[in-house]
């Protein structure tokens, strides 16, 4: 009989070892909070949705709040509060979020840019300014922030000239992206038109932004995004027009950077097989191992391998299963890639190889959002239990 027992108790126990088993597993599985900014013919607002790291799915994607032109998203960074450059009826400018815990937005602050439509945000570490760049208006805008978080009124900092490289695209000056030094102690906005990055000196008495120094990159480039590498020695400097990463050397001392050397997106052969190509996103991995950027028309991601000496080394070339990747961004852990298809409103995620950077698409790790154009994660991640 005791055998007998033994025997009829084996399928209790393997049954409740699955469960065990799955249980632990759904513990230990993280999934993300993401705000997608989205702009275009179709754009309605901003969304959220989750992504989860074990299965590459998204979930519950929707829309948390109706506004135009949602172009950028940045997250405050002691607070639960997101920032977008976005249009209203009455004007355009930045608009300030409250993060409910259910994730959705409630508007706190508001406040109108004179010089037209923003096309990316940044915000201090020390949370006591934000910056936005007028692609169209040829300016920065430096936004007061109060220990709550409440907007106040911009001070416009005016760029001036062109480098006519390219006549189409560099008569006048074009701002197109901002942040700060790893010290916080400038500010840096990669110019299209004047084919240089501006840099300025931060005081955050004020707080106010001075020009400091430029440097310079290639002729006929037009400057879109830039990142630090991870040893902060180094700036990537992705060149939208030429599709070509210009790597400076970084004095954090002195806030100057120095031309190093330069780095093909695509070759010749991948961009003629396209009637049209444009650079647009530039990440460098947690581990500092690998750089990615996007490539608009070729609707592809490009994967190098860096070695902190000012060079990078094209080890791979991924399509986006998407159309007009203007925006990509990696998970917080580093497992995964998003990338943003503006013109077929998908985001589709690629899983990150370890152990060489490289790229995987996943079938079934797609979802769908209107001309979604940034992706910015929630600072907090949650454990899914599902």
């Amino acid at each position: 009989m005791p055998q007998l027992s033994l025997i009829l108790m084996r399928p209790l126990f393997f049954y409740y070892l699955f469960l065990l088993l799955m249980v632990n597993q759904s513990i230990h599985a993280k999934q993300f909070s993401l705000f997608i900014g989205t702009s275009g013919q179709s754009a309605d607002g901003i969304y959220h949705a989750y992504f989860h790291t074990d299965s590459g799915k998204f979930k519950e994607v929707r829309r948390v709040v109706k506004v135009d032109s949602a172009n950028f998203l940045t997250m405050h960074p002691t607070s639960s509060s997101i920032y977008a450059v976005c249009k209203w009826k009455q004007g355009q400018g930045v608009i300030g979020y409250k993060i409910t815990n259910e994730n959705d937005l409630v508007e706190f602050t508001r406040m109108a840019c004179p010089d037209g439509l923003g096309c990316h945000v940044s915000i201090h570490p020390s949370g006591k300014f934000l910056l936005t760049t007028q692609y169209r208006g040829g300016s920065v805008a430096l936004f007061p922030l109060d220990t709550n978080g409440i907007l106040g009124t911009p001070l416009i900092t005016d760029h001036q000239g062109g480098s006519q490289v390219i006549s189409s695209r560099q008569k006048q000056p074009h701002p197109h992206w901002c942040g700060f030094s790893p010290c916080g102690n400038f500010a840096l906005v990669p110019d299209l038109g004047l084919d240089q990055i501006v840099i300025y000196r931060v005081n955050l008495k004020t707080p106010s932004i001075q020009f400091h120094s430029i440097a310079q990159t290639v002729p006929g480039g037009g400057p879109r995004h830039m990142r630090f590498s991870q040893d902060q020695n180094w700036i990537y400097l992705l060149n939208e027009l030429n599709l070509s990463i210009s790597i400076f050397k970084w004095d954090q001392a002195k806030g100057e950077a120095i031309f190093h050397s330069l780095a093909r997106t695509l070759t010749e052969e991948q961009k003629a097989q396209e009637t049209f190509n444009s650079a647009a996103e530039i990440l460098v991995h947690p581990n500092g191992k690998w750089v990615y950027s996007s490539n608009r028309g070729h609707d592809s991601v490009t994967v190098f391998t860096s070695n902190n000496s000012g060079t990078l080394n094209t080890s791979q070339t991924q399509p986006i299963r998407g159309a007009f990747p203007r925006n990509i961004n990696l998970t917080p852990c580093g497992s995964w890639l998003l990338a943003a298809g503006q013109d077929s409103s998908t985001i589709s995620g690629h899983k990150i190889d370890p152990v060489r950077g490289h790229l995987t698409y996943q079938r079934g790790s797609i979802t769908n959002a209107p001309n979604p154009v940034c992706l910015v994660f929630a600072s907090s991640q949650k454990l899914t239990q599902n």
